[in-house]
């Protein structure tokens, strides 16, 4: 009996030792199809069946795609009670059919609403129906008569009457939203923020994800003009939370090579994956890619990272993330062109963090090729990128870390302060990246809680800054702190550095910079080098 009350005590002792590992696993990214992009307003009941049979009848439900997501002109008037009812011609059953026929064929149904009064399609597509059909004043009823009556599963909350018309603030807003329907959904649901710009980090607390951009267009401006504002916003899609690039334009009249740029990027930085074309009249070389299982996989990776910039040279760019286990030997990365003139790529395996015989598996080309040479060299053409599985003998512990991988508890894209807190481009900065305007309080840092060693212990930390006037500087490691005030006050100087001496545990570590009593200097990276 004592031998197998030991027996317990060393398995209970190894789950909570290994717990943390085993228990990375996060609900991925959505799949689905979306209305807006192709019909906008336009929408009726015969055309939501016939999108829901469409994704059977091509083979995409197989590969993932679950959600039919109403998006805004279902909206028909509220009556004397607030009762909302949908749009007489349009649905002139309701939704709640509509939503059951959905479910009937196995897939999740989504529906749309704004965070104020009005609707977007009553601002830009002069729908009237849009009119005073908003959640404002209304969250509880509606949210009972879309997860409770209706059984819808997604809901996308746009911010043209809220924001644009009232100019309410927004996270006090769709937390009055995300609470309402706390205490009335008795279903989980998936609540996307439609913010048009990363909207801070209150959003993890509220969504399962949000809109980074401006709305999309079936043009390669849009496309670039989106990952773009994607590529230094990897820290904060974790959890299961994921920042949203918004639906898919393939099918939509894209280059083929365009399409796998925006298909490709869009899975390797783990955005929801939303169909946006008319899915009866889709070519088939853009179902063939919507269909690629081997890109999806990486969209759907248990992790749930999303994949970041280690190398920016010329007009390159090369993003890199871990799938299938945290510092496991399996890592995804993509090449990205986005330049209008072919681009060189030279990638050291040692910025991979990998090492050895390298397996590597084009995502697109469905072909592998082994390799033990030290660089991945490719020539892309413009408008163009590679996507790739590797796989290595070893896993390298890395001794750079870039400012702009770092988590900013007080960035948001919406200019909403004074001084914003921003990754900021700097042609001297070692991947043309910054970090500015950290400091001025205890809040605002830069943090990386993902510093990995493997054995811990002593190491020499360089710490590289742009140097300007009334800048200090605190440093803290595992909770403890190095203060630095006489730093380089020159900007001339160009990139500066500090060096300490800093003890690592085993594992992963948490490294903070900022000033909790001023400014920070902009900072360019870390390096660490055993001592």
């Amino acid at each position: 009996m004592k031998n197998a009350q030991y027996l317990f005590i060393i398995v209970l002792c190894y789950v909570a030792m290994t717990g943390k590992a085993q228990n990375n696993r996060f609900t991925p990214p959505i799949m689905g199809w979306s209305s807006w992009n192709t019909y906008r307003i336009n929408i009726n009941e015969q055309l939501i069946k016939k999108q829901a049979d469409a994704i059977i009848d091509r083979g995409l439900k197989t590969v993932g795609y679950r959600y039919i997501n109403i998006d805004d002109g279902f909206f028909g008037w509220r009556d004397e009670s607030g009762i909302l009812h949908t749009h007489p011609k349009r649905f002139p059953n309701g939704l709640e059919n509509i939503v059951k026929y959905i479910h009937d064929k196995g897939l999740k149904a989504g529906i749309y609403s704004d965070a104020g009064s009005n609707t977007c399609g009553s601002i830009w597509d002069n729908d009237p129906n849009g009119i005073g059909v908003g959640l404002y004043g209304h969250e509880k009823q509606d949210a009972d008569l879309f997860f409770n009556k209706w059984g819808v599963d997604f809901i996308k909350i746009d911010y043209c009457g809220a924001g644009q018309e009232l100019a309410l603030d927004e996270q006090k807003r769709y937390t009055e939203i995300y609470r309402a329907f706390n205490d009335v959904c008795n279903h989980k649901i998936s609540l996307n923020i439609c913010r048009w710009a990363f909207p801070g980090t209150w959003a993890e607390d509220i969504a399962t994800s949000w809109r980074i951009s401006a709305d999309i267009t079936p043009e390669w401006a849009s496309i670039k003009h989106i990952i773009n504002k994607n590529l230094y916003l990897s820290a904060y899609a974790r959890n299961g939370h994921y920042n949203d690039m918004d639906m898919l334009e393939i099918g939509r009249g894209l280059k083929p090579e365009e399409e796998e740029v925006h298909f490709g990027m869009w899975c390797i930085m783990s955005s929801p994956l939303l169909i946006g074309c008319d899915l009866t009249t889709i070519p088939d070389k853009s179902l063939e890619l919507l269909k690629n299982k081997e890109l999806i996989a990486i969209n759907q990776d248990s992790l749930g990272l999303q994949a970041y910039v280690v190398q920016h040279e010329k007009n390159g760019y090369v993003l890199v993330k871990d799938i299938e286990q945290k510092r496991g030997k399996a890592r995804a990365m993509a090449l990205y062109n986005p330049s209008d003139s072919i681009c060189s790529f030279s990638v050291p395996t040692a910025c991979l963090e990998l090492g050895g015989t390298i397996k590597v598996r084009d995502l697109i080309e469905h072909k592998t090729i082994d390799t033990n040479k030290e660089y991945l060299e490719y020539e892309l053409p413009p408008h163009s990128a590679k996507f790739f599985r590797i796989e290595a003998e070893k896993r390298l512990e890395s001794s750079l870390y870039e400012a702009e991988w770092a988590y900013l508890p007080c960035y948001d894209d919406l200019g909403t302060r004074s001084k914003s807190i921003r990754y900021a481009p700097c042609e001297k900065a070692s991947g043309k990246m910054t970090v500015s305007f950290i400091g001025g309080s205890s809040e605002n840092y830069a943090e990386w809680d993902n510093v990995y060693s493997k054995k811990g212990g002593a190491y020499e930390m360089k710490i590289f800054y742009l140097p300007e006037k009334n800048r200090k500087l605190e440093v803290n490691i595992n909770g403890k702190s190095y203060f630095f005030k006489n730093l380089e006050t020159d900007s001339s100087k160009g990139i500066m550095t500090i060096t300490l001496s800093v003890q690592l545990n085993r594992g992963e570590n948490t490294i903070r910079i900022g000033s909790p009593y001023c400014w920070a200097p902009d900072i360019d990276c870390f390096t660490l080098k055993r001592r």
